[in-house]
């Protein structure tokens, strides 16, 4: 499909939670569509962790189609013969926005030096973005997994600024057991040696932590039942030409160790350490109810939007429970609110993979 890729240089400083500001802010994005004259057929779709703005284009350093090619495009689910949708690659990432990687006022690369961000500060560089395309109001705010998060921050921080508010496998605050995956994976790219405190640009990089990390995370994006139902306990066939033996050694001998090392070594060639570093804090620092005194519905109150959320029976990651805390508190709030609960065995990535029924809701709810 083509996709208009863009970046823009927002035009003034970016002020972050935490006391910064952040200077001469590009915010790279995609848009598939046309924007109706009114603007009012505009979709802002938010990304996961490692995800970026190539939602149904071919990835230019992987080749590979977009992360919801599936979704996105004519004629399907976010269709773009109706909608206009705008993907924004977060700020501290590496896929063109400002991140880490990117030259600071002194020529070199940001590196360590770069401030800590939040999934608000992300929003907010999201928000600026349209206030330069002339976006005033959109008709929805869609977003999985990270991007269900940048979602309800758009609809807590900016509620006049979206009609509709498609939240999928995600939560409203992080949970101590993904605190403690997160905190797994920047000890793996930190205990590199090759990480040098974040300073690896113009040299190589820490590939073998970044991969590390992406295997711990991979693992829980997958469900028990997915692994056991691809995998098992099959043993990979050796070079030697042996089928299916044991090495008595380290090995990947069996399938799920191969397939864990692919994924981990593919992601090294698209993805920096360091903004694996800085997104994965970002998450952890989300707390919706905390940004506003502590009290959820409170995040949501006076909210005109309706909203939708949608979570999987075998996601646990971000279970059914953490979906329907948010239900509850746009309730007490009194907003218009829809949750469907969904069978599908591929646990957390269930919302990237083929689910007629999330097909269905998304259309549904998009109208």
């Amino acid at each position: 499909m083509n996709a208009q890729p863009q970046s823009l240089l927002l035009p003034d400083p970016l002020p972050l939670d935490g006391g910064a500001e952040l200077a001469r802010v590009e915010v790279a994005y995609e848009t598939y569509g046309t924007l109706a004259d009114d603007g009012s057929n505009a979709i802002l779709l938010c990304h996961a962790l490692t995800g970026d703005q190539h939602v149904a284009s071919v990835h230019p350093v992987t080749g590979k189609p977009g992360w919801w090619e599936r979704m996105v495009g004519p004629g399907k689910p976010i269709d773009t013969d109706r909608f206009h949708v705008i993907c924004p690659n977060v700020i501290g990432s590496c896929m063109g926005s400002t991140g880490p990687a990117s030259e600071a006022s002194d020529g070199r690369p940001y590196a360590m030096r770069f401030p800590v961000i939040t999934i608000r500060d992300m929003v907010r560089a999201h928000v600026a973005l349209l206030d330069v395309l002339g976006i005033d109001r959109l008709h929805a705010v869609v977003g999985g997994s990270m991007g269900g998060m940048q979602a309800l921050s758009l609809a807590a921080n900016w509620p006049e600024r979206t009609e509709r508010v498609l939240v999928i496998a995600s939560t409203s605050r992080h949970s101590a057991q993904n605190i403690g995956f997160h905190e797994l994976g920047r000890q793996a790219i930190m205990a590199d040696p090759r990480w040098q405190d974040g300073d690896y640009y113009g040299g190589e990089a820490p590939d073998s932590g970044l991969s590390v990390a992406r295997m711990a995370a991979h693992i829980t994006y997958l469900s028990e039942e997915a692994l056991t139902a691809k995998f098992g306990r099959n043993l990979q066939d050796r070079p030697d030409g042996t089928k299916g033996a044991k090495s008595f050694g380290f090995d990947a001998d069996f399938q799920v160790e191969s397939y864990l090392r692919y994924q981990g070594s593919g992601f090294t060639r698209r993805f920096d350490a360091n903004s694996y570093l800085y997104i994965t804090r970002a998450m952890d620092y989300f707390d919706l109810a905390e940004e506003h005194g502590g009290r959820l519905a409170d995040a949501f109150a006076g909210t005109t939007a309706r909203f939708c959320l949608v979570s999987f029976d075998s996601d646990w990651l971000y279970p059914t429970s953490e979906s329907r805390h948010v239900v509850h508190a746009l309730n007490a709030a009194g907003a218009a609110v829809s949750f469907v609960e969904l069978s599908a065995p591929h646990g957390h990535d269930s919302f990237l993979l083929d689910v007629p029924a999330l097909d269905r809701v998304v259309q549904g709810f998009l109208g």
